[in-house]
């Protein structure tokens, strides 16, 4: 079996060490492939070794500028390190190297969130579900991005798509108590709070939340 194929099936497996050795025996037979370094960065980041996985995607990038996977790689590094500026300059990157997939808008996006540039975030996250449509965890912080931008009946359709998925996800149904409570529908606000709490007994926000809305009724 070839090396790199090996080291990523052993991966998968939890095998690590097995792992690092295929893509050892890759980059020993072919140094020039920047493929090789890639997957040894994936797993240096995987066994949480950042730093010495962002040589290995440098290394793969010195090889071939056009090497996308690896700035999308070294993008999450720095994410991970709390560094979303230079995420973000990885991520983007990465799209212009040709890596259109659906991870790639998610993690730009949510950069430019914690970059506090929401406006920004908008469009990638808006393609992240456009490009994954069972993506839960986009679907959700595009529908968070959207209503503080006040579009709350798309927003609303967000929320509603993630809980069609994931019956299960409190914060989605919080979301929503809040976006009809804005809208002022207050009895299918209550409805969605007392969901997020009967799933989550201990979610503070939705507690809070359902408090104002039945003492305003009060």
């Amino acid at each position: 079996m070839e090396h790199n194929q090996h080291g990523i099936e052993e991966m998968q497996k939890g095998h690590f060490e097995e792992a690092a050795t295929a893509f050892s025996k890759a980059i020993e037979e072919n140094p020039e492939d920047p493929i090789s370094y890639i997957n040894f960065g994936n797993l240096l980041s995987a066994v949480n070794e950042p730093e010495k996985a962002l040589k290995f995607y440098e290394k793969a990038i010195e090889i071939d500028k056009d090497a996308a996977t690896a700035f999308y790689g070294a993008g999450n590094v720095y994410f991970n390190q709390d560094n979303f500026n230079e995420a973000k300059n990885m991520y983007e990157k990465a799209l212009k190297k040709g890596l259109d997939h659906s991870d790639v808008y998610f993690m730009l996006g949510m950069s430019f969130m914690n970059l506090e540039q929401n406006r920004l975030a908008l469009p990638y996250l808006q393609r992240a579900t456009e490009l994954n449509s069972e993506d839960t965890d986009a679907k959700f912080q595009y529908g968070l991005c959207l209503a503080q931008h006040e579009m709350i009946d798309e927003a609303i359709t967000q929320f509603n798509d993630v809980i069609q998925v994931d019956e299960k996800h409190a914060d989605a149904f919080y979301n929503l108590g809040v976006a009809h409570a804005f809208k002022e529908n207050q009895e299918l606000a209550i409805n969605m709070l007392e969901k997020a709490l009967s799933i989550q007994p201990d979610h503070l926000l939705a507690g809070h939340a359902l408090k104002i809305i039945n003492s305003s009724i009060e």
